[in-house]
């Protein structure tokens, strides 16, 4: 590839290969420590975030970009800023959702074979080179995570919240497995990891899995809203000056 996406791929590939030169892997750590700054200036004003996670590659006629869809608007009903990997599929439907619903809509989006550009519904968006400076910042801002029906990203998102909060990383943010019959075998495969003692039962008390919207919403009141007080949040104000806004 000759994209810019394609050469920020190259260059992660090569950092992960091992040792570089001083020189190389200094130039990549600036650059790192650039996107980053980047990601913070842009959603630094954003207060409380839900963050969506799920497929890239379900249109809207889609059931699930409908549920989606419907997740986006009940999130910003309740005062949250609703984020997502910025893409199209079912990050397209949850910030399209926001919009229906008044609500602020912000997205992180990187170039990826199947998700080329960012969606219409966003109200602020940053561009970003390297995936793991997104996946920071998809959960820097949140206080709860909603995990629609999606491939191998998606699911890497959902380990890596539950794996976070499991090792006291993060606090117990609210997270939701959406869609019970699509995800049906990996929540038995989850019984099957308590019976080998890979996890245990209260592992489970980590997510909560359903298919109804205001099971999620009622889940995400009662332990994102009234657990952390969001309602008493102080939000920064941006400071003109500093070119904030």
């Amino acid at each position: 590839m000759t994209t810019k996406a394609g050469i920020a791929n190259t260059e992660e590939q090569v950092f992960l290969e091992g040792p570089q030169s001083r020189l190389e892997e200094f130039i990549f750590i600036v650059k790192v420590l650039f996107e980053f700054i980047k990601g913070f200036r842009t959603f630094h004003f954003l207060g409380p975030c839900a963050t969506v996670f799920g497929s890239a590659r379900f249109n809207e006629d889609h059931p699930s970009y409908k549920e989606a869809r419907k997740m986006g608007a009940e999130l910003a009903k309740m005062g949250f800023t609703v984020m997502t990997g910025g893409g199209p599929g079912i990050m397209e439907a949850a910030n399209r959702g926001a919009k229906d619903a008044g609500g602020k809509s912000v997205g992180c989006n990187i170039l990826l074979p199947a998700e080329q550009n960012r969606n219409p519904y966003l109200d602020r968006w940053v561009k970003l080179d390297y995936f793991f400076v997104r996946k920071v910042l998809l959960t820097k801002y949140s206080y709860a995570f909603i995990v629609m029906p999606g491939g191998f990203g998606t699911l890497d998102e959902f380990f890596e919240a539950v794996t976070l909060i499991q090792t006291n990383k993060i606090k117990h943010f609210p997270v939701i497995l959406f869609g019970k019959e699509y995800h049906v075998k990996l929540y038995q495969h989850f019984q099957e990891m308590i019976n080998s003692g890979t996890i245990t039962a209260e592992d489970m008390k980590l997510f909560l899995f359903t298919d109804s919207i205001p099971e999620a919403i009622s889940f995400i009141e009662k332990t994102a809203i009234q657990g952390f007080h969001l309602k008493k949040l102080v939000k920064h104000k941006p400071i003109k000056v500093l070119g904030e806004k």
